[in-house]
């Protein structure tokens, strides 16, 4: 007779011998994402230029919008002088961290543009690193 105790017995030792099958079967011989790379993705970087570029522009584009624009440093500029005219302390801290972080970004991203232009320059004179 098989009681709800045998049989939670039975379904757990049933899991663990499928649980170390399912693992053998994992080590088949596929290598796993993490394993060592040839050559240093020069020919990927290369196609990948031009959404970087794209990507980086579109994000100093806006950064660098007016006032009423979304996501633009003279708008939370704003909000952060409003916050603290309004003695808001908590509201003004928060929104002066996050326009510090945001100009720490526009910086970034403005060193991220020059790199690309480098990437790309070097791209164009090295056949788009398939050499």
């Amino acid at each position: 007779m098989l009681t709800i105790k045998n049989a939670a017995v039975t379904f757990v030792a049933l899991g663990s011998l499928l649980a170390g099958a399912g693992s053998a079967v994992a080590d088949s011989g596929t290598p796993s994402p993490n394993a060592a790379r040839t050559g240093d993705g020069a020919q990927a970087l290369c196609k990948r230029v031009p959404k970087i570029e794209k990507r980086i522009d579109r994000a100093l584009e806006r950064m660098n919008g007016e006032a009423g624009e979304r996501g633009s440093l003279a708008g939370l500029e704003k909000r952060v002088a409003a916050a603290e005219e309004a003695g808001h302390t908590e509201i003004h801290t928060f929104l002066d961290n996050r326009l510090t972080a945001r100009k720490t970004l526009k910086t970034s991203l403005e060193q991220r543009q020059k790199d690309v232009a480098a990437v790309k320059s070097w791209c164009e004179a090295n056949n788009n690193g398939k050499s």
